[in-house]
């Protein structure tokens, strides 16, 4: 990298920085600086009655308790699933490796049709659970049932190289100290991770937040009940109500500001703090 700083020429070197600037200004800073703006475009009172709605806080709700459940639930599978993959060798390790990366490679909106396959109403587990009124499609169960698989694999990526990368030293030198496997994982392994966990949790949680095709198959739309923030933003611009749109969208984006000034810390903790990973399972 020092030779190309010092062999590339200046004009090069400034070129990429202006093209750099130019798409990010493009892509990224204008459309974030026109939300805000619309959003302010009535002045504070409209803005403010657009959040205090009971819909919008109905949505916000739903959208947090679905995020929690699904970064809980994903915190558990991650840890029991980037342990097996960073510390041990066994038959089908590939092949989990292989599974928890499927919601990267499925439309959201293919997810949200496939819990509605098995819990719709003419689903395959639909009429059993009719039967014992019991919903999860239409229902807080299929919200976080479709939010959990889209985030599925973020913190058992991010924690998988980082318990390969501890080796097994330490594990060991515990256990002829007479420690248990828990107290190893509790103790040793998952202190010496906590940067790459914490770095998962954020990922997850502001992929959970920004949800929108699964969670729109699967939560039928039901104004008040069911709609996510998301899906609340989506039927206020249907219905022209812009400035209520557009200040419920500046809501998820100073969400997404936070997470990332977040991600940002969290990184640089992590690359002082934890060894560098080996090659990803």
């Amino acid at each position: 990298m020092s030779e190309l700083r010092r062999t590339e020429p200046r004009a090069v070197r400034l070129a990429a920085i202006l093209l750099s600037l130019a798409f990010l200004g493009c892509f990224l800073v204008v459309p974030l600086a026109a939300v805000f703006a619309e959003a302010l475009a009535q002045g504070w009172r409209v803005y403010l009655a657009a959040l205090r709605d009971p819909e919008a806080w109905s949505a916000i709700r739903l959208t947090l308790t679905a995020t929690l459940a699904a970064v809980l639930l994903n915190t558990g599978f991650g840890l029991a699933a980037a342990w097996l993959l960073g510390k041990f060798q066994f038959p089908g390790r590939r092949l989990l490796g292989a599974l928890i990366d499927i919601p990267f490679a499925v439309s959201p909106v293919v997810a949200g049709l496939m819990f509605m396959l098995v819990f719709g109403a003419q689903g395959w587990l639909g009429p059993w659970l009719i039967g014992r009124d019991l919903r999860v499609a239409f229902a807080l169960p299929g919200i976080v049932l479709a939010t959990t698989f889209v985030t599925f694999p973020f913190v058992a990526r991010e924690l998988a190289p980082v318990f390969q990368a501890q080796g097994g030293e330490q594990e060991e030198a515990a256990r002829m100290l007479g420690a248990t496997g828990w107290q190893t994982f509790w103790r040793v392994s998952l202190p010496g991770a906590k940067w790459g966990l914490a770095y998962g949790v954020i990922l997850c949680s502001a992929r959970a937040m920004g949800e929108f095709g699964a969670v729109s198959v699967v939560s039928g739309h039901i104004r008040g009940v069911t709609n996510t923030l998301p899906l609340h933003i989506e039927a206020l611009y249907n219905e022209y109500q812009f400035a209520a749109a557009f200040a419920c969208a500046s809501l998820l984006s100073l969400t997404a500001l936070a997470t990332i000034g977040l991600k940002a810390w969290v990184g640089r903790r992590r690359s002082g703090l934890e060894p560098t990973p080996r090659s990803a399972p």
